[in-house]
């Protein structure tokens, strides 16, 4: 009817003397599809094309001859009992976890791959609302298209005889730099009958069953390889690192492809390193004498070298540090015409080292002396110009406490891994490094062995440990890694977590910590060779710690003088 309050029963085509036009809707102005009351079917209550929230899940689209439900809504209604949801406090339907539809929801938009659902933390701080029937699906790798042998697997059957990949093979020339189709690829990789996916699928096979590998992974592996066979031009060449480091671009795996290729001895490591990329920027637009020079010097830094002048191998951040202390200086010749490190005299090392200041200058005179020893003794210079040369002693800044509600927070963290890192570090003072390298094996009888070091463990420590070891078993229970700290990335293979891990969502870092744990002994106990032998530092290390405590003469009667 057109109107109820004055009464109009009929239509406005139906008036008498019309049709006439309807008017506009008073709420949002449209003049199409008139209902009743100066409304649209848009905007009144009683149409059955009005929009609103859903009784359940508060998600907005839903009509009322659903009953103002939505689609997954129904079935919780019909199988979920009305109780008060233990996250949000809402009387509603609530499931088997005790959380609405709407906080199950919030949940699982937040939760990370590899984990399990954290109810309680994603719906801390409220929910986010979302639109009715939408089904939102996670990315997943395309399913492997069936094979037309439907009784055997092709990619099980042996590879032909005289199957073989070498490192020089001759490739195609291109026309045109021109990237293939990404749907293309994916579609002729699924089909394609790939002899590298044959040659490598016992690997695959040992590496699914060695590691933990689920069906998905493996069927992403053995799909990468199909997509490095489909993009190669010369099917019997090798594949390089830069091949298969483009693989994203059409859904593959990187790290995974990667490890089954070098097991099969397939791969040909042509990508630089960090390092070697950092090095290469600080180096650009120098004489290719000296850059050359450099190079030799930093692969010596950091593999070593067991002839004169001997060399253990550095670690990467050290040597970034020395190239960050060197390329200034040679960047200064390089612009004053030498073309040769070899043309450098002491007294362009002096002038060099001095025009640096702080921290930079201890930098700057220890990579100098590094660098111009391992030049002097492969024979490229006549003599060392940085012999000789003083060191000069940068002072050290003076260790300061933590806030001790900062580390409280870290312990009681939900991660139990970061809860674990934060009690090793504050009660045993840990490093970094060690954390990332520890193994299952060095925690035995309660106590941690860290190299001729045993450290019997502290008890908040025992319950954190055996809380990240249940989630351990919970969320990876067929990883084969052997370090006590795993992740996602991780857990299928062999290697440590990074070094960002698991402190990312968290101000407090091991150093921070470390320092604040051997203050606190320290001050409590004012004895350096303790220092020492509890945390494995060096008399010149444990020295730095000194000024922190008070002499007995500084004292008088215990109140400071």
């Amino acid at each position: 009817m057109a109107w109820t309050r004055p009464r109009v029963d009929v239509c406005y085509d139906c008036l008498p003397g019309g049709p006439f036009p309807p008017p506009a809707c008073s709420a949002c102005g449209t003049e199409q599809d008139y209902f009743s009351q100066g409304l649209c079917g848009r905007c009144h209550p009683r149409s059955p094309l009005h929009v609103g929230s859903c009784k359940i899940c508060l998600a907005w689209g839903v009509y009322p001859r659903h009953n103002w439900t939505c689609w997954a809504c129904r079935w919780w209604r019909a199988n979920c009992p009305e109780q008060t949801c233990q996250y949000c406090g809402r009387l509603t339907r609530v499931g088997d976890q005790g959380a609405c539809r709407l906080c199950l929801s919030q949940a699982q938009s937040l939760q990370e791959p590899g984990r399990s659902l954290d109810l309680a933390g994603a719906n801390r701080h409220g929910q986010q609302l979302f639109f009715a029937n939408i089904l939102i699906k996670r990315r997943k790798t395309p399913r492997l298209r069936a094979d037309p042998w439907r009784a055997r697997n092709r990619n099980s059957l042996p590879f032909p005889a005289g199957t073989g990949f070498t490192d020089h093979g001759p490739d195609q020339l291109t026309l045109f730099d021109l990237a293939p189709d990404p749907k293309m690829v994916r579609a002729l990789a699924a089909v394609a009958d790939s002899d590298l996916t044959r040659y490598c699928a016992s690997i695959v096979d040992e590496h699914a069953a060695r590691f933990g590998w689920s069906a998905r992974q493996r069927n992403d592996v053995i799909r990468s390889l199909r997509l490095l066979q489909t993009l190669r031009t010369t099917p019997n060449a090798k594949i390089r690192a830069s091949e298969v480091l483009m693989l994203p671009r059409y859904q593959g795996n990187i790290t995974s492809t990667m490890d089954v290729l070098r097991q099969a001895g397939l791969l040909i490591e042509d990508h630089p390193t960090p390092l070697q990329t950092y090095l290469t920027t600080r180096t650009a637009g120098l004489p290719p004498q000296m850059v050359e020079h450099l190079e030799l010097w930093v692969d010596v830094m950091v593999h070593g070298s067991r002839t004169a002048p001997r060399q253990l191998p550095r670690e990467p951040q050290t040597v970034r540090l020395h190239v960050d202390g060197v390329t200034p200086a040679v960047t200064t010749w390089a612009q004053a015409g030498y073309r040769s490190l070899a043309e450098v005299t002491s007294q362009d090392v002096r002038v060099a080292v001095a025009a640096q200041t702080g921290a930079r200058r201890r930098f700057a005179e220890t990579g100098l002396k590094s660098l111009f020893k391992v030049l002097h003794g492969r024979k490229l210079l006549f003599t060392n110009p940085a012999r000789g040369l003083p060191s000069t002693q940068v002072r050290a800044n003076i260790p300061l406490p933590l806030d001790p509600a900062t580390v409280r927070e870290g312990l009681d963290s939900p991660d139990p891994a970061l809860a674990l890192c934060v009690a090793l570090v504050a009660f045993h003072g840990l490093t970094g490094k060690e954390l990332r390298s520890l193994q299952l094996t060095a925690i035995a009888d309660g106590c941690l062995t860290l190299g001729d070091r045993v450290l019997p463990l502290a008890a908040p420590v025992r319950s954190r440990l055996a809380a990240w070891l249940d989630d351990r078993q919970r969320t990876w229970p067929e990883t084969a890694n052997p370090h006590l700290l795993i992740n996602r990335k991780t857990a299928p293979r062999l290697t440590p977590p990074g070094q960002a891990w698991p402190w990312t969502g968290t101000t407090l870092r091991p150093q921070s910590l470390r320092e604040d744990r051997i203050l606190h002994e320290l001050q409590a106990t004012a004895d350096l060779r303790r220092i020492c032998d509890l945390f494995g530092l060096s008399v010149q290390g444990a020295t730095r710690y000194l000024p922190t405590i008070e002499h007995p003469d500084l004292t008088i009667n215990s109140p400071r003088d």
